[in-house]
């Protein structure tokens, strides 16, 4: 075989294993649309007031301090701390504690459709994972009444991705930069009740007429933003964490089973490790596991498809207040939340 022919015969294997189904993302197509993170709205998107308040020593420097969440650090030692490092040295500090923005979770319609990634779709169906069985040709809602949708969880450290201010040691997980963190088709979970059920077994105990009731509470407390976390199975307005799958029996719009999702995929990876308490005088020096859901450390902000961006609301206040119109018809009907949670930190310098 001559160097040309050679050539021209690698030339043409190379085209086809780039363009083949097993290592090539589909382009954006009917029902999956770029939300246009890595553009404008990176910068305009964002609820930048949402930050505050910031801490420093105890003392507020600029915010209101009714935005701080039940269970943050409280104020002994006039906000003075102190942590270890690698070598057992101890090192003083003060504390440092305000909201920042860190995840991204996509509610997508589509097995695979990725607005966040630019309208990309993942070839996640290839393997006959992550099929839409439960939904019906012409709405999000089944003939069964349920309405299901896959997720995706993105890291969005977005402070340190714009190299913001803040202290290294501020960092539970260590995320830099935008990354996939899981994805529902391949969860079993999400999509199955029963198997569900086996992840988070005090459902039992939750699952009696008196468990949603339990969460009335929860629901005006919510909607004075101040959430209980002692019912850590609700979610204010929205409904009931378990089971922790993508089912959710309701017609009653959107944002809000969306936002019920969402908030079940994080009680999820809390579960299983993914996802760390990032408030508490115990988390100052570095994250701690929280096998249970902090509801108290989140606020989530719409992102895509109109962003809510002079305020973001707690888990379970009631859609009416900043849900309305936030969807477009056939273009923007897949919402993007971004997470903001809450930090308390001990700033020793390094």
């Amino acid at each position: 075989m001559s160097s040309t022919t050679r050539k021209v015969a690698v030339l043409a294997a190379s085209f086809l294993l780039a363009t083949s189904p097993a290592f090539a993302l589909d382009e954006s197509g009917p029902g999956c649309y770029d939300a246009e993170v890595l553009g404008a709205k990176l910068l305009t998107a964002v609820c930048w007031d949402c930050v505050f308040p910031i801490l420093n020593s105890n003392a507020v420097i600029i915010g209101d301090k009714d935005r701080i969440p039940p269970g943050a650090a409280d104020d002994k030692f006039l906000g003075a701390c102190m942590c270890y490092d690698n070598l057992g040295v101890p090192k003083f500090g003060f504390r440092t504690s305000f909201w920042e923005p860190i995840r991204l979770v996509e509610l997508e319609r589509q097995s695979g459709c990725s607005s966040v990634l630019g309208g990309v779709r993942l070839p996640f169906n290839r393997l006959n994972q992550g099929q839409q069985q439960k939904l019906s040709t012409s709405d999000e809602v089944g003939n069964d009444g349920k309405t299901y949708r896959h997720y995706h969880y993105y890291t969005f450290p977005l402070m340190y991705m714009l190299d913001m201010w803040v202290p290294s040691r501020c960092n539970p997980g260590g995320y830099m930069d935008l990354d996939l963190l899981y994805f529902s088709e391949v969860d079993p979970t999400w999509n199955n009740d029963e198997i569900a059920f086996f992840t988070h077994p005090e459902a039992a105990l939750i699952a009696s007429p008196l468990g949603p009731i339990a969460c009335v509470p929860d629901v005006f407390g919510a909607n004075v933003g101040q959430p209980i976390q002692q019912l850590y199975w609700c979610a204010g307005s929205w409904g009931v964490i378990f089971p922790t799958s993508g089912n959710v029996l309701s017609r009653e719009g959107t944002m809000k089973t969306t936002s019920l999702m969402a908030a079940r995929a994080i009680y999820a990876l809390h579960r299983r490790g993914l996802e760390w308490r990032s408030m508490g005088d115990d988390a100052m020096c570095g994250g701690k596991l929280a096998p249970y859901f902090p509801k108290t450390q989140y606020r989530f902000q719409v992102f895509h498809p109109v962003a809510e961006t002079s305020d973001n609301h707690v888990v379970g206040e009631m859609v009416y207040t900043w849900g309305l119109g936030r969807t477009i018809p056939a273009v923007g009907e897949d919402p993007v939340y971004l997470i903001w949670r809450w930090l308390d930190c001990c700033n020793t310098g390094s």
